[in-house]
């Protein structure tokens, strides 16, 4: 994958503004996942524990389909408190590294009012290219 990042917008931070895939890859649609576990249970009520489980359940599906986290070209992360992300984002980017390393997909960030499962603060939906 390739960083599409314009001089004409600015260094990003965290993100990248456009992923260009290699041709022939094939495409991996990750549904939203939360911080939950193999029980189908949150991991708490920490926002940066449920943040890095949802990451880290979206690293398991593409690696269960052959890929890698770096094979992911787009994350959208959704939250309940965009003001949280904000005051907990020094944390949120260690557990960004430790699942994704230095791969920075392009990215959305989205405040919505709730999610489907009851205490969940945080849903992370990706794309990914994997290698043909």
């Amino acid at each position: 994958m390739l960083p599409i990042n314009p001089l004409e917008l600015g260094p990003p931070r965290g993100y990248s503004n456009g992923m260009l895939a290699p041709t022939g890859g094939r495409l991996l649609f990750v549904a939203g996942q939360i911080g939950w576990n193999q029980e189908q249970e949150l991991v708490g009520k920490d926002f940066v524990k449920q943040f890095r489980q949802a990451l880290r359940n979206v690293a398991v599906v593409v690696r269960t389909a052959g890929g890698t986290p770096e094979n992911l070209a787009r994350l959208t992360i959704f939250v309940t408190d965009k003001e949280l992300y904000i005051k907990k984002l020094a944390a949120v980017g260690k557990a960004y590294r430790g699942v994704m390393g230095k791969h920075f997909p392009a990215m959305s960030l989205v405040e919505v009012k709730s999610l489907l499962e009851p205490g969940a603060l945080v849903e992370i939906e990706g794309t990914a290219v994997l290698p043909s």
